[in-house]
């Protein structure tokens, strides 16, 4: 019987248990990453900090995105960016749950995309719930926006500057507030 490693739990949204024997490997990876964020961040050329990047994801960073460092992400394998995706100073990316963003997205400064969370109940509160976030394609994130755990940001979505969003973004809307609302519906005419 195959055991399953406790990354793709995480990926497959299970609760993970501070007494899970595993649950140190999450600190540890955090820490692996750690090293080659600060590298990360330490870096002045765009191919540089792209190249650090693709391996704190694990994945090939398209030579069309931009990012301007600081740029924290606890895990790193469980982000996927797209291509001509910009994302500016000071964001913070916690991904153990998933974080999907799309092509031609723009996350503003102090952008945070947190998929983990843990229960309200006092006994429970040292579990981690992971979700995944999805921000899909030519989305906007505002400067010191939040999105929460398992949230979708539609297609042609704007998330207003300061919002907190705890629940899906339809395409083509505007939302704004804490916790975020609808502002109003956009079209290619807006």
């Amino acid at each position: 019987m195959k055991t399953i490693d406790i990354f793709e739990r995480l990926r497959n949204g299970e609760t993970i248990l501070p007494n899970d024997p595993d649950s140190y490997k999450m600190r540890e990876a955090s820490f692996a990453t750690k090293k080659l964020v600060i590298q990360m961040n330490n870096a002045t050329e765009p191919e540089e900090i792209r190249s650090f990047l693709s391996q704190i994801t694990g994945t090939e960073i398209d030579e069309s995105v931009t990012v301007f460092t600081p740029l924290h992400i606890n895990y790193g394998k469980h982000t996927k960016i797209g291509k001509n995706v910009f994302i500016n100073f000071d964001c913070v990316f916690l991904d153990l749950g998933g974080i999907t963003i799309e092509d031609n997205v723009l996350i503003a400064p102090k952008v945070s995309l947190l998929t983990e969370g843990h229960p309200t109940a006092i006994e429970d509160r040292h579990s981690l719930i992971p979700k995944p976030i999805h921000i899909k394609k030519n989305a906007w994130i505002g400067a010191n926006a939040t999105i929460l755990q398992g949230v979708t940001i539609g297609e042609n979505a704007i998330v207003a500057a300061g919002s907190v969003v705890s629940k899906d973004v339809p395409d083509n809307t505007i939302v704004g507030g804490t916790p975020a609302k609808i502002i109003k519906e956009i079209n290619s005419t807006n």
